[in-house]
Formats: C-alpha cells, sequence, structure tokens
C-alpha cells in the first residue's frame, strides 16, 4: 500500500495574535459588563466625596443588570435581572437620565420610591422630616491651582442613620422651576420605581431637583454602585509633561473607598 501524502496546513504568522486580540477583548468587555466598569470623575457635583481627577471603579453586579448594563445600552431587554439587592439611601451611584440616556451622571441616593422629598432654606426634607446637619469645617477646594475656594461643610444624617459629607454655602439662586429655587423646593413625590439623586455639592450639582433636566431616575437606568477610588490625579496633571505623572497624584486618595 502506498501511503498517501499528509498535508500539513500552516499557521498564518498573524492567526494567535488575533486570536489573542479577540479573547482580550471579549474578556473585557464581560468584566466592564458584568463585575466592574472603571469610571472618571469630570466635574465637581459630588464634592468633597469625590473630586475632579478621581477614577473609580463601579459595581455592574450589586443591582442586577439592565440594558444600561452594557456596552452601548442597546433594548435587548427591560428592567433588570439577577438583582442581588435594591439601592439604598446614601448609596453613590452611576446612572442615566432618562433626558439624556447615553450620558453618564454620578449622584447619590437621597430618595426612594414613594418618598416625598423638598428643600427649605437649603434643607432636605424626606417625607416632611428634616434631615439633621452638624458643622464639619470647611473644604479647600483647590481644583483651580490659582484660587483656593473655601466652602462650608456638614455631615448630613440620612434616615436609617448613615451620615454623609456635604458642602453647601449660605445661598444657591439656581431655579428647578419659575418660582422656585433649588434651596427651596416644591414637594417632590418620587413615583414607584424611580429613585431622587442629589449631589454632595449640594450647590453645584444638577440632580433631581432639576425637572426639566435629570429629574427623577428610573430603576432601570442605574448602572451601578461607586465603591472604590483606585486613582487620583489633580488639575496639574497633563500627559504632555511626565513630570505631572507623579507629582500630580493624589496618593491619599489611592484604593478609598466611597461612602
Amino acid at each position: 500500500m502506498i501511503e498517501q501524502p499528509i498535508e500539513i496546513k500552516r499557521k498564518h504568522p498573524w492567526d494567535d495574535t488575533i486570536r489573542t486580540i479577540l479573547v482580550a477583548f471579549l474578556l473585557a468587555v464581560g468584566f466592564r459588563s458584568f463585575v466592574f466598569e472603571p469610571f472618571h470623575i469630570p466635574s465637581g457635583s459630588m464634592k468633597s466625596t469625590l473630586l475632579v481627577g478621581d477614577y473609580l471603579f463601579v459595581s455592574k453586579y450589586s443591582y442586577g443588570y439592565s440594558r444600561y448594563s452594557f456596552p452601548l445600552g442597546l433594548p435587548l431587554f427591560h428592567g433588570r435581572v439577577l438583582e442581588l439587592s435594591k439601592p439604598a439611601r446614601g448609596d453613590v451611584v452611576v446612572f442615566r437620565p432618562p433626558g439624556s440616556p447615553r450620558v453618564d451622571f454620578i449622584k447619590r441616593v437621597i430618595g426612594l420610591p414613594g418618598d416625598r422629598i423638598q428643600l427649605k432654606d437649603g434643607i432636605v426634607y424626606i417625607n416632611d422630616v428634616p434631615l439633621a446637619r452638624q458643622p464639619l469645617g470647611t473644604f479647600a477646594d483647590d481644583e483651580d491651582l490659582s484660587h483656593i475656594n473655601v466652602i462650608p461643610r456638614f455631615a448630613e444624617t440620612l434616615p436609617g442613620g448613615k451620615v454623609i459629607s456635604i458642602l453647601k454655602e449660605p445661598h444657591d439662586v439656581q431655579h428647578v422651576d419659575a418660582t422656585h429655587t433649588a434651596d427651596d423646593t416644591p414637594v417632590y413625590q418620587v413615583p414607584p420605581g424611580y429613585y431622587f439623586m442629589m449631589g454632595d455639592n449640594r450647590d453645584h450639582s444638577y440632580d433631581s431637583r432639576f425637572p426639566s433636566g435629570v429629574s427623577y431616575v428610573p430603576e432601570e437606568n442605574i448602572v451601578g454602585r461607586a465603591e472604590m477610588i483606585f486613582l487620583s490625579v489633580d488639575s496639574s496633571f497633563t500627559w504632555t509633561n511626565p513630570a505631572s505623572w507623579f507629582t500630580a497624584m493624589r496618593f491619599d486618595r489611592f484604593f478609598k473607598v466611597i461612602e
């Protein structure tokens, strides 16, 4: 019997590289969709809890998954699946406002479904009860390196006992509608399945107090819970200045748990 020659197919030199890149891409998408996703803080609405230049991890599994847990937010399904828990009052969460479903916001959960929320002279009332507030001194805001802005800082106690740190100047003249300011609002009745969000920097936060903007946030639009700051740089950081890669680092904020 004459043996038939066996043809040996040689791999293209790019086959392994392409396969490795594809596997790495799928693992990265899966990790960001189901476990943790990194976020960067671009604005000061959550000072002094979060600062411009903080990089943090947001857990995607904490409240289960919705369409907004995944890249592009495609409407593959509605509601949430695999819920481990519900958002709790005081949680810092990333969400997509109903009016801007492609933009990530980060705020704190203040009102739960069914709550009545109102501000009177800058004090938050939840279900007609004012939140206790104690002075914590001041916060030196050095985001603008040429000028330090000193802002009054307070400890605010939420129902259930959680204490959060907020910034509050004497008056906020932002108007939430034709007759009310952000310090003296109408009563907000949070609908079932929705949450009321506020920034810790109360005078510089575009949040649920503004019905024409953020308004109430549907549970489906919550992306996840902010867990930990893993990196933080101040405004002196630039990619074109290698010296700033070290001097701009806020090492005291690395691996800080978000409360």
